[in-house]
C-alpha cells in the first residue's frame, strides 16, 4: 500500500512538472520589463516601434554573422529567419503591440536554446540604444 502511494506521488509530481511547461522569467533591465523563456522561445516586450526593433534585429543578426534565409515585414509583424554556422535555425518574430511597443520572440534551434537566444536578444538591445 505504501509503495502504491509513493508511486502515485511521484507520478503526480512528474505530471505537474511536465504540464507546467518550461517557464523561466527574469526581470530585464530598463524599459524591457520582463524577459521570459517560454517553451523554447525567449519573449520580451520592448518600448520601441516595430521599425526600430526590426532594424536593430537585422543588425544583430549581421553582427553575429548569422546567415539570413528569410525576411518578411509588414506594419504589424516581422519575421527574420537565419542560420548559424552549425545550420541551426534562428527565428525572430516581432509583433507590434502598439505604435511604440514591440513584442520580440526569439527561438534558437528546433527546441530552443536559452543561452543563445539571450545572446541574440542582448545584441538587439545593444543596437536599440
Amino acid at each position: 500500500m505504501k509503495k502504491q502511494k509513493a508511486v502515485l506521488a511521484i507520478l503526480y509530481v512528474g505530471t505537474a512538472i511536465i504540464l507546467s511547461g518550461c517557464v523561466l522569467a527574469a526581470v530585464g533591465a530598463g524599459a524591457a520589463g520582463t524577459v521570459a523563456y517560454v517553451k523554447g522561445d525567449l519573449e520580451v516586450v520592448e518600448a520601441k516601434s516595430l521599425d526600430a526593433v526590426y532594424a536593430a534585429s537585422k543588425k544583430a543578426l549581421a553582427d553575429l554573422e548569422l546567415s539570413a534565409i528569410q525576411d518578411n515585414k509588414d506594419k504589424i509583424v516581422a519575421t527574420l529567419v537565419s542560420r548559424d554556422s552549425q545550420d541551426k535555425k534562428v527565428t525572430i518574430t516581432l509583433t507590434a503591440v502598439s505604435d511604440e511597443s514591440t513584442k520580440i520572440s526569439i527561438r534558437f534551434g528546433t527546441f530552443g536554446d536559452e543561452a543563445k537566444a539571450a545572446m541574440v536578444y542582448n545584441k538587439i538591445k545593444e543596437n536599440l540604444e
